[in-house]
């Protein structure tokens, strides 16, 4: 069950190319995001999409994969965790910022 405390799951397409990030210590970081949509029907009976953009960050051997394979419009498939962190801008302001850290990745498709 602890593994159910902090889980994300979700299934959406890339909305840009994978940034990939080399660091100094030799590990690999793949940055991207991607769109969810929900269909639904309003009052008046009109079809209504909700597009939600997910923030995800990759690591490692994960991190190869989408830099390999993953490009802009791919439909994936993810499960990770959700974090979130801070970060102050040049101009002084602070910022929230909340991503999944991916651990699985399946892609989907063509």
């Amino acid at each position: 069950m602890s593994t159910l405390r902090n889980k994300v799951q979700l299934i959406g397409n890339l909305g840009n190319d994978p940034e990939i990030v080399n660091l100094d210590s030799g590990k690999k970081l793949a940055k991207f995001s991607i769109a969810t949509n929900e269909t639904y029907k309003n009052n008046k009976g009109e079809r209504v999409t909700d597009t939600q953009w997910h923030n995800v960050v990759a690591w490692g051997k994960t991190a190869e994969v989408i830099e390999n394979y993953v490009t802009k419009g791919k439909e994936v498939a993810i499960e990770g965790k959700l974090t979130s962190r801070s970060y102050e801008t040049k101009q002084g302001e602070k910022r929230y910022l909340t991503e999944i850290v991916c651990n699985e990745l399946l892609m989907l498709g063509k």
